[in-house]
């Protein structure tokens, strides 16, 4: 089969490979660069748990192609931890405020989240709820994850 050369910055390291130009993104994220944070999940663009930043803006990776990214500036849920010992402060204000029970869709909800708080330093519930409306989670009933939220903006306003 044909392959395209594709190069991208993920996580700030640049990434390279061959892929087929079928190959869709989160594909080319968790099969050939072992990045398995960003999960697969109904692969349509519908339930957010492939969620990545892109130029800092969330997208679906299950509905991109790995070729559409040629060139892109990435990030997946493993480009958060500022270091191999400390979480990112939202991900501590979600384990915090129990924002998460099985966790499948977490990942998607933390980048989801973390350009909300980039643009909107201070959101308010009904601006969290907008913001996170493209996830879905099957388990929190969403109440700790709008709470896990303002945690975080409390953490980052903080920590500036």
């Amino acid at each position: 089969m044909y392959k395209r050369r594709v190069c991208m910055t993920i996580n700030g390291r640049e990434c390279r490979g061959e892929v087929e130009p079928r190959k869709l993104l989160v594909d080319f994220i968790r099969e050939d660069l072992g990045l398995t944070g960003t999960h697969v999940g109904c692969e349509h663009g519908v339930c957010g748990a492939c969620t990545i930043l892109w130029d800092g803006e969330p997208v679906r990776s299950c509905i991109l192609f790995a070729v559409q990214a040629n060139g892109a500036r990435l990030e997946t849920v493993e480009g958060m931890v500022p270091n191999d010992r400390d979480l990112h402060p939202i991900q501590e204000a979600f384990w915090e405020a129990h924002g998460l029970q099985c966790g499948f869709c977490t990942p998607g909800f933390l980048l989801t989240v973390k350009a909300l708080l980039r643009e909107n330093p201070h959101p308010s519930e009904r601006e969290i709820r907008e913001w996170i409306s493209g996830n879905l989670c099957r388990c929190t009933g969403y109440q700790n994850i709008v709470t896990a939220v303002q945690l975080a903006a409390e953490k980052l306003a903080a920590s500036s």
